[in-house]
């Protein structure tokens, strides 16, 4: 039977710590004290094995957990930047009752978590509206069949599996696009099937609004150069600019 590398080390110290002990005994002849030892040493085992095990796990486990978390982080930026920023200035655009609230939605380099919290909490108890009549649905359809590819890509990343928010956003945008391509040269949709792509729509609007704040929040407190950028290009502001003016 082959032994695994674990077992083979732990035979290999258990060896060790025998001959060290035979050693001892036979050269200081004091069984007394070596047994002693021994037993002190047996005592402080289960203490040292918790240290070990547990701490030490719990420690490698946190800077797993943080190492995963700029892993998805890193996914999130790639996806507002390639598909989720145009696809919700788009989407919002066409919201009725946006201008009551844009000037709320409209994030500043001064905001701290809490700020940012109560934006995602406001947008959570929105009521999210979208006048299709507004939205050109052949050109979404066009950007999205350009984007299927790296929307694919994204799915298939095993790092998604620790965010079920930004998964869900994903294939709500995924299942939008899929809805959207059957539909490619169907000519003039009916009324019931344009209210069907609606409520997709309103799904994608209302799960990339409330990502969108979590980012923002992100990037303000661990890159505020990415943050400058994304502020300056907030989709809900029909004036952002990319170039600097102040």
């Amino acid at each position: 039977m082959r032994f695994s590398w674990q077992l083979k080390l732990g035979l290999a110290l258990v060896s060790f710590s025998i001959a060290v002990y035979s050693i001892k005994f036979l050269v200081l002849k004091n069984p007394t004290d070596t047994l002693n030892y021994v037993f002190n040493s047996l005592g402080f085992l289960p203490i040292s094995a918790f240290l070990v095990t547990i701490i030490l796990n719990e420690l490698l486990t946190m800077r797993s957990r943080r190492e995963r978390l700029e892993k998805l982080n890193m996914v999130i930026g790639t996806f507002f930047s390639e598909v989720g920023t145009t696809l919700l200035a788009g989407i919002s655009d066409c919201d009725p009752g946006l201008d009551g609230i844009r000037k709320q939605l409209l994030i500043q380099d001064t905001w701290q978590d809490q700020e940012f919290e109560d934006l995602k909490g406001f947008l959570e108890a929105y009521r999210y509206e979208v006048d299709i009549s507004k939205i050109d649905i052949r050109n979404l359809t066009t950007f999205l069949h350009e984007k299927r590819n790296f929307l694919l890509r994204l799915l298939e990343n095993p790092v998604l599996l620790e965010h079920q928010m930004f998964t869900e956003t994903l294939r709500a945008v995924f299942h939008l696009t899929e809805e959207l391509e059957r539909r490619s040269g169907a000519g003039k949709l009916p009324d019931t099937d344009l209210s069907h792509i609606n409520g997709d729509l309103v799904r994608v609007y209302r799960n990339l609004s409330i990502q969108w704040v979590d980012y923002m929040k992100y990037l303000k407190k661990n890159y505020p150069y990415l943050f400058s950028l994304a502020m300056r290009t907030n989709p809900f502001d029909q004036e952002a600019s990319v170039i600097v003016r102040k």
